[in-house]
């Protein structure tokens, strides 16, 4: 029952912290926006004590069920276990010794990293921003790949409920971290459970010193073991040592798995004992095993015959169901088969011809944009200066997947690795917006209203006289200007002198908030005529 409930409660968390990913309606962020607030290390640097106290507090009573129930990058790794298991050849585990020169090694550089400001390396090793680079940067993209194919198909019936969504990664660096961390994790978890909660996760390697000294845990009661190893072959944290009948907790991240699979009911979650239950403290008994335990062997052992026989008969009994099964159901015929792997392809490749439409409605061919080089990069409004940012941000890119426009993305300077600043390639941002600052769970963006947002310059226009339309193709263009929400952008005559004469962009900076809309919608190419210059620190007009 317990294993049932935890593995329920799993579930829900890592379907809602995936959403907070991927779903690019904002209904996700809007109602599960607290998953968020409750992760370890997003709470800490936000000085969010109370959920902090509350987590050591419940890992000291019931051990690591943070791990399993709550650290959406520790049920992702369950899953994935979960499925090397379900092959044909399973994977048995075995009780190992704790690494501790590697566990207490990397979260020393992890508490000096986090000490000193070395976001990169913090951001590669919190685990929920681990999960976060994951689900942003590929979970993401396959889920509006699918609703464009859905977009697709129900177009096929006159169907225009469903509108097509922009697909992109971060690129570069990015991309390859999320790929990175992606590959390290799901190789670990396949074969060897939860080595990385247990060897490289820092926030595991914290909770293991309090669960180590927790109110409850799990027992093995010695006069109903027989020493079978069940629980250890099971244990995805190789924390049980099945001979000496003694576990590991600062390891164990109280799934129950092992409770679940003792045939003897040898295996309680109990309130702490001095000392296991049965004759442990018997001299006289051998070392790590009662008499009664003792017993228990050598009468499995007289019987190995009855045992495999009952275990041949058993294996028949599957193979037999599964093959009447496959009788019953029967397989599709191959021409189906053709045909849905055609519709498929069809929708795949109306999903993908989305993607190129241009900005004109695909009627002219757009010269490729270049982003410009900024001496300071943009950030979200709320985030006072990029010390600020630096310090507290962990890269989760909750606030990228959060921004309806797309304006935010993750950086790939090193200085700055992964956290979010402005590139106005996809969209600009919107001053009615404050969803960033809503969801960022470690306050590295400031919390702020609507009617914060219109006073703070994130940053200000630059126009480049040399690449504006109306000096290079002798047209007028008021582009910027038109879609200025701040009204910080005026056309003036080109040439006050004559009054017939075109009429070029004149920036107020100090109406200028830093939004970008003048940049994204500039129509110059491949390097836009006006472009936005960041504040190093933000301030109020």
């Amino acid at each position: 029952m317990l294993g049932k409930t935890r593995r329920i409660v799993a579930a829900a968390v890592l379907v809602m912290a995936t959403l907070l990913f991927v779903d690019f309606t904002g209904a996700a962020g809007d109602r599960f926006w607290w998953l968020a607030k409750i992760q370890l290390l997003p709470a800490f640097l936000a000085a969010n004590f109370a959920i902090v106290a509350a987590l050591l507090v419940l890992t000291l009573i019931f051990g690591r069920l943070y791990c399993s129930a709550v650290c959406p990058l520790g049920i992702f790794q369950d899953v994935v276990w979960r499925i090397g298991r379900g092959k044909k050849r399973m994977h048995k585990m075995s009780y190992s010794p704790e690494m501790k020169w590697l566990r207490y090694g990397v979260f020393a550089l992890f508490a000096a990293a986090l000490l000193f400001g070395a976001g990169a390396f913090v951001a590669l090793l919190a685990p929920y921003s681990s999960y976060g680079r994951i689900a942003e940067e590929l979970f993401a993209p396959v889920w509006r790949l699918a609703n464009n194919a859905l977009a697709a198909g129900s177009e096929l019936f006159g169907n225009y409920l469903f509108s097509y969504e922009q697909v992109w990664t971060g690129g570069g660096a990015v991309f390859a971290a999320a790929i990175a961390s992606f590959a390290l994790i799901v190789a670990l978890a396949y074969k060897k459970g939860r080595l990385y909660c247990n060897s490289l996760c820092p926030v595991g390697t914290l909770l293991g010193f309090f669960s180590r000294y927790s109110i409850f845990r799990p027992v093995i009661n010695l006069e109903k073991c027989n020493g079978c190893g069940v629980c250890a072959r099971n244990c995805k944290s190789s924390c049980i040592n099945s001979k000496e009948h003694k576990i590991d907790l600062s390891r164990c991240v109280a799934c129950f798995d092992c409770i679940d699979n003792c045939r003897q009911g040898a295996i309680t979650y109990s309130f702490r004992r001095a000392k296991p239950a049965g004759r442990a403290a018997d001299k006289s008994a051998p070392k790590g095993r009662g008499a009664e335990a003792q017993n228990s062997a050598s009468a499995l052992e007289a019987k190995p015959a009855e045992r495999r026989e009952e275990g041949r008969s058993a294996r028949f009994r599957g193979e037999a169901g599964v093959s009447r099964g496959r009788i019953r159901g029967g397989a599709p015929s191959s021409g189906a088969r053709r045909g849905f792997f055609a519709l498929f392809a069809a929708l795949f490749a109306n999903s993908l011809k989305a993607q190129v439409m241009k900005l004109d409605g695909g009627l002219a061919e757009l010269k490729k944009r270049e982003l410009p080089r900024r001496a300071v990069p943009v950030l979200p409004p709320g985030s006072v200066s990029a010390e600020h940012m630096a310090a507290r941000c962990t890269a989760c890119q909750l606030c990228v997947s959060s921004c309806p426009t797309g304006a935010l993305a993750a950086s790939s300077e090193l200085s700055t690795f992964m956290q979010p600043h402005f590139t106005f390639e996809r969209g600009h941002c919107r001053i009615d917006c404050v969803k960033c600052s809503q969801v960022c769970p470690t306050g590295a963006i400031l919390k702020i209203d609507v009617e914060d947002k219109a006073s703070i310059q994130a940053g200000r226009a630059v126009w480049i006289a040399a690449n504006c339309v109306v000096n290079v193709d002798k047209l007028q263009c008021d582009n910027c200007y038109r879609h200025c929400p701040a009204g910080a952008i005026h056309m003036v005559l080109q040439n006050p002198k004559d009054p017939k004469s075109l009429k070029i962009p004149a920036i107020n900076e100090e109406r200028c908030i830093g939004c970008g809309a003048c940049e994204h919608l500039c129509p110059a190419r491949p390097f836009t005529a006006i472009y936005v210059e960041g504040n190093k620190i933000q301030r109020r007009i």
